[in-house]
């Protein structure tokens, strides 16, 4: 296998865990990564789709045992990759790709330089707001905490390998699926 991590950063909201999950489902030679986080689950979410939830207690207990990759504070939770899931990927021949915060990105493309890495872009800063409130049901309480760490986000786009604007969800995955589709083959 050519690639053996894919590495997807976005603004919260910009379609990144969607792209991933899908891609996951669909390509038996991706395993999506799965991190933990100290946030509130969401209604549609459970334990292991998409995050391992824990206390902050037991995450920073996590961080003093070496356990975790690379870890990072966004917007106001903590979340974490470790190194079990990428190892056991790995020992199954899978490529992992993972959703990350762009502060993580920096962090795996030190330890794994031969990873790929996209940026998912949000046609407008208006247009992802209205997808974080759409999707949380209504404004999140760090609503503009997110629109600011975007707005810098955005600005680091330029530094990974693709960036695709998800302005039409179908249209922007195919061309994800298909630019996957050249890294694993």
């Amino acid at each position: 296998m050519k690639t053996r991590m894919i590495i997807v950063a976005a603004p919260s909201g910009a379609g990144k865990s969607s792209f991933v999950e899908k891609l996951a489902v669909e390509d038996a030679r991706i395993h999506d990564v799965i991190t933990y986080t100290t946030r509130p689950m969401r209604h549609h979410e459970s334990e292991g789709k998409p995050y391992f939830f824990i206390s902050i207690e037991e995450f920073n207990k996590k961080v003093k045992e070496d356990f975790f990759i690379e870890w990072a504070q966004v917007h106001t939770n903590f979340y974490g990759t470790s190194y079990e899931q990428i190892n056991m990927a790995w020992a199954r021949e899978k490529c992992v790709i993972m959703d990350i915060d762009i502060q993580g990105v920096m962090t795996f493309k030190d330890k794994y330089p031969d990873a790929k890495t996209v940026f998912i872009l949000p046609p407008s800063i208006e247009e992802l707001r209205r997808r974080v409130i759409k999707r949380d049901g209504a404004p999140p309480p760090d609503l503009d905490i997110r629109m600011k760490n975007a707005e810098k986000e955005i600005l680091k786009a330029g530094e990974f390998d693709v960036q695709l604007v998800n302005d039409d969800f179908e249209r922007s995955y195919a061309e994800f699926k298909k630019m996957v589709e050249i890294w694993l083959t």
